[in-house]
């Protein structure tokens, strides 16, 4: 489990976080669920696109790069998008991403989150 910090602004995007571990967890993501709560949501590592489909609920999706050791292991945000929609949101190839949050809609324009912003994810 992880939490979410956006260290430039000096907000939270969540404070529980699960892992998808593998292709399958990947792949799998939210789908089956019927929501996400608030303050929660999915790290997919080592991704950059997802799709919404089989989902029943919109989501926001934070892409960000590789960890950057000048920021002490942060993560640069390399796109933003919002409320990605039940079954036809699609993000296929954002460039330079190397990981997605996927969190309850709302939670970039809580956050105050844009590209550019460094993420930090540490053990919740």
């Amino acid at each position: 489990m992880l939490r979410a910090r956006n260290q430039t602004r000096a907000t939270s995007l969540a404070e529980r976080l699960e892992v998808a571990e593998g292709l399958g967890g990947k792949f799998l993501g939210l789908m089956g669920r019927s929501s996400l709560e608030d303050a929660t949501g999915l790290w997919l590592p080592d991704s950059n696109g997802i799709h919404m489909m089989f989902m029943r609920f919109s989501i926001d999706a934070v892409f960000v790069g590789r960890p950057e050791a000048a920021s002490g292991s942060a993560r640069r945000v390399v796109a933003v998008r919002r409320a990605l929609r039940p079954w036809i949101g699609v993000v296929w190839y954002v460039r330079g991403a190397h990981g997605v949050l996927e969190l309850p809609v709302g939670t970039i324009d809580r956050s105050a989150t844009t590209v550019g912003d460094l993420i930090r994810l540490d053990p919740a």
